[in-house]
C-alpha cells in the first residue's frame, strides 16, 4: 500500500492549484505528481489517502487506480475487472456501485459496460469465497469507478464516499450554491491565504450561504474540511483505526484558536436578510462563527467592512438570480444579462473602495465591458458545465 497510483479528479482550471496543494500536503513531486486534464496523477502511500481526504480542499474524490488495459468490447471489460484483486479491499459483507464515464468510446451502452464490470467483481468474490456482495447503487459502501477513453479502460476504487465538497457543515443553503471546492478553488487563485497572516480581510459581498467565507474562515484556522465527515476508507480491508485516529488528532492539536476579543477579518454580506441567517449558522456548524461577520446589506450600499484595504472574493448571481442581487425594497432598472447591476456595482466600488482587488468570478466573459472596468488577470475556470473566468479588478478612486 505505499505505492498507489492515485487520480484526484477536480473542476477544470484548477489543475495547477490541486497539484500545488497535493505538494503542499504530501511532499510529492516530480514524477510523482503529475497535472492531467481534469485533475492530477498521484503516486503515493495509504497514508497519503487519508491525509488528502482530510485535508485536501480542491480535489471532488481521491481514487485509487487499479487497472489500466487496452479494450474494444464489453467482454475486455469484463476480463480486465475480473483480473484485479477485489478481495484485498473489501470483503462480501459490504455493498458495491460501479459508475462509468467515458469519453469517445466505441461501446454503445455505459449501462451494460457497468453491467458487465459488476458481474466480473461479483464473480470473482464468488469464485474466491463462495459468495457474492451485493448491489447497492443509492449508498454502497464502495464506488467503483470506470473511465473509458477510445480504447483504454482505467479501473478505480473510491476512497472518499460522498463527493469532498460535502464537508459535514452545509446544512442550509440558497438556490444554486457554490460548492465548498470551487469557493476553495477562487480563495486559492487570489493568493489571499498568503496574506491573510499580516491581517489583509477578505469579503464576499453577495455572500448567499457562506460558502466563500466560511472555507476561508477554515483556512485562516488552519481546520481540516474532512473533520466533520467520515470516509469510504473506513470501511475498506487496508484501513488501521489506530494511524487514522493519529492524522486526526496531529490535524486536531494544529488548527489555530483566536485570541479572546480580536476583530475578525473575513466578512460576508447578502442582500437577503434569510440567507445571512444560514451563513451564521453554517458558520457555526463549521467552528468559525466567532472569526466572520456576517450582516445583511446591499452590495451596491454597502461600504468597506474594515478601513484596511483588503480583497473581495464573489459568485454573483447571473441569470434568473440577478433580480435578487439588486437594491432592497425599491424598483431598478435590471436588463436581463445583469449589466445595470454590473456597472451601477463597479461604480460602487471605484467610489468606496479605493486599492481594494476584486475577484469574480462569472460565466460572463464580456463582465469587464459591463463594469466598464479592464481587469488586470482572467483565470479560467468550470463551475460544473459552466465555463467561467475569474476576473480580478485592481480599484482605483
Amino acid at each position: 500500500m505505499n505505492q498507489l497510483q492515485l487520480f484526484l479528479p477536480c473542476a477544470a482550471g484548477v489543475e495547477e492549484l490541486l497539484a500545488h496543494e497535493v505538494h503542499h500536503l504530501t511532499g510529492l513531486k516530480g514524477q510523482d505528481l503529475l497535472t492531467h486534464r481534469g485533475g492530477v496523477l498521484a503516486r503515493a502511500s495509504w497514508r497519503d489517502v487519508m491525509l488528502l481526504n482530510l485535508h485536501g480542499r480542491l480535489a471532488q474524490r481521491v481514487l485509487v487506480q487499479l487497472s489500466l488495459t487496452t479494450y474494444r468490447s464489453e467482454k475486455d471489460l469484463y476480463e480486465a475487472a475480473s483480473a484485479v484483486a477485489w478481495e484485498i479491499w473489501f470483503t462480501t459483507r459490504q455493498t458495491f456501485k460501479i459508475e462509468v464515464t467515458a469519453q469517445h468510446s466505441p461501446l454503445t451502452s455505459l449501462n451494460f459496460a457497468a453491467l458487465k464490470i459488476k458481474d466480473a467483481v461479483a464473480d470473482r468474490f464468488r469464485h474466491k469465497t463462495g459468495v457474492r456482495p451485493d448491489v447497492d447503487t443509492q449508498w454502497p459502501d464502495v464506488r467503483i469507478y470506470a473511465h473509458l477513453t477510445t480504447d483504454t479502460a482505467t479501473l478505480y476504487i473510491d476512497t472518499s464516499g460522498e463527493p469532498l465538497f460535502k464537508r459535514g457543515w452545509r446544512e442550509d443553503t440558497g438556490e444554486a450554491p457554490l460548492k465548498e471546492t470551487l469557493a476553495a478553488a477562487m480563495i486559492a487563485a487570489s493568493g489571499w491565504e498568503a496574506l491573510a497572516a499580516d491581517g489583509v480581510p477578505l469579503y464576499d459581498p453577495c455572500c448567499g450561504s457562506g460558502t466563500i467565507a466560511i472555507e476561508a474562515a477554515q483556512i485562516a484556522c488552519n481546520i481540516a474540511p474532512g473533520m466533520l465527515r467520515s470516509f469510504a476508507f473506513e470501511k475498506y480491508l487496508p484501513f488501521q483505526a489506530h494511524v487514522w485516529s493519529a492524522i486526526k488528532k496531529e490535524a486536531a492539536d494544529a488548527q489555530v484558536v483566536r485570541a479572546t476579543g480580536q476583530k475578525p477579518i473575513i466578512f460576508g454580506s447578502d442582500v437577503a436578510h434569510r440567507m445571512v441567517d444560514f451563513a451564521q449558522r453554517n458558520a457555526q456548524r463549521a467552528g468559525v462563527a466567532d472569526v466572520i461577520e456576517f450582516r445583511g446589506g446591499d452590495a451596491l450600499q454597502r461600504m468597506p467592512p474594515t478601513d484596511v484595504p483588503g480583497v473581495m472574493l464573489l459568485n454573483p448571481p447571473y441569470g434568473e438570480r440577478i433580480e435578487v442581487a439588486g437594491v432592497a425594497g425599491r424598483e431598478q432598472a435590471i436588463t436581463e444579462d445583469g449589466g445595470e447591476f454590473f456597472s451601477q456595482l463597479a461604480t460602487h466600488w471605484k467610489k468606496n473602495y479605493p486599492n481594494w482587488t476584486a475577484w469574480v468570478l462569472t460565466p460572463d466573459l464580456k463582465l469587464p465591458g459591463k463594469m466598464r472596468l479592464k481587469e488586470s488577470r482572467r483565470v479560467p475556470m468550470w463551475n460544473g458545465p459552466i465555463e467561467c473566468r475569474m476576473f480580478r479588478f485592481d480599484m482605483v478612486k
